[in-house]
């Protein structure tokens, strides 16, 4: 992490993942972005839809209000607005001022997520938003979904996903080891179109107890860690392992423990954030006790995290200027974070020539 990047700026054009379907479960669920009070609402038809949460009459938040078979309803006075942000109903009256309307985000619910994107409208492309197919079905990949408020930029936890060698420190109590372990593991790091690309190897390995719950194995494993930064807010981890001797630097789409998660951190302010991740798994899909118990070992790391970014972003924040040196283990989250600036930067310079 560099100076100028510690509280990293928003990246607009792009889709983020704006809620859980699950959290929709009422119809009407509010959430901040960007510094935005955004209302999502799932309308008559089953289509979610995303509004800026604050009435263009004045200004109450409409997740105050419900939503009724035309659209959502003010709580204060009744407006009721579409999907698009028009007013299309106002009490006590039938003409709709031009100006009665309020902000609209695209949005787009996929494999089991609700996608939003927060800059132009007219730049929103459903083709770039990241196919998750181990949400498809439940019963092949059991999966379960959390989300947790983080205070802290949303490029912290990035650069803290992208980063394994912290698992011994911060993780000494759940799932860390031996911290030289992870310093001394092979990593390979490559760039990819959209971010960075890590992978770890721990090589004839005793299986952690979590694995063991799942897979028998006949004795020492060799495992791995796969970690995916793509733009802007998504790291897409692929973990597991097989037995010695099977090959997997070879080929690792064999029988084993393979876990799928997902973390999506969406930025709230500048220096708070959204992180929702899904934590899915391809063995033990009879037995429903299996994830819960993967979930549960696995939940107790993420709050872990948080709470060193909560801290980290307490500390920076009391000298925002004070430079942050870097180091070898660093490589990884430097690749994503070029990444990130590069995008940032292209975007900048195409509203700067827009308007000119």
């Amino acid at each position: 992490m560099t100076r100028e990047s510690a509280n990293a700026p928003f990246l607009r054009n792009a889709w983020y993942v704006g809620a859980w379907p699950e959290e929709l479960a009422s119809g009407l669920f509010g959430r901040t972005i960007m510094n935005e009070p955004i209302a999502f609402f799932r309308d008559a038809g089953g289509q979610v839809n995303a509004v800026e949460d604050r009435c263009c009459h004045r200004g109450a938040a409409l997740t105050d209000g419900k939503v009724i078979e035309t659209g959502l309803q003010c709580g204060y006075h009744g407006l009721v607005f579409n999907g698009k942000g028009k007013c299309v109903e106002i009490p006590g009256q039938d003409a709709i001022p031009p100006m009665a309307q309020i902000k609209y985000y695209p949005v787009v619910e996929r494999q089991g997520f609700i996608w939003i994107w927060m800059g132009d409208p007219a730049r929103a492309d459903e083709s770039q938003i990241i196919d998750w197919k181990f949400h498809d079905d439940q019963k092949v990949y059991p999966h379960r979904k959390a989300v947790l408020p983080i205070k802290a930029n949303y490029l912290m936890m990035i650069d803290n996903l992208m980063d394994l060698t912290h698992l011994g420190y911060v993780h000494s109590k759940t799932i860390g080891g031996n911290p030289l372990s992870h310093v001394s593991a092979k990593m390979d790091v490559t760039r990819t179109e959209h971010g960075c690309k890590l992978v770890r190897w721990m090589l004839d390995a005793l299986p952690p107890p979590t694995y063991l719950k799942g897979v028998p194995f006949a004795g020492k494993v060799d495992r791995w860690q796969e970690f995916e930064y793509v733009l802007p807010g998504s790291v897409l981890q692929w973990s597991g392992a097989l037995d010695v001797g099977k090959g997997a630097q070879q080929n690792r789409d064999q029988h084993g423990v393979h876990l799928r998660l997902y973390h999506a951190i969406t930025p709230e302010t500048e220096n708070s954030s959204h992180y929702l991740f899904s934590v899915g798994a391809s063995f033990g899909q009879d037995d429903p006790a299996v994830i819960e118990t993967i979930f549960n070992d696995t939940y107790p790391t993420f709050i872990e995290d948080v709470e060193i970014m909560n801290n980290q972003q307490a500390r920076i924040d009391l000298d925002p200027g004070k430079p942050l040196i870097n180091i070898k283990a660093d490589n990884a989250l430097h690749h994503a974070r070029r990444a990130f600036n590069a995008a940032y930067e292209a975007e900048q310079q195409a509203m700067r020539q827009a308007a000119e």
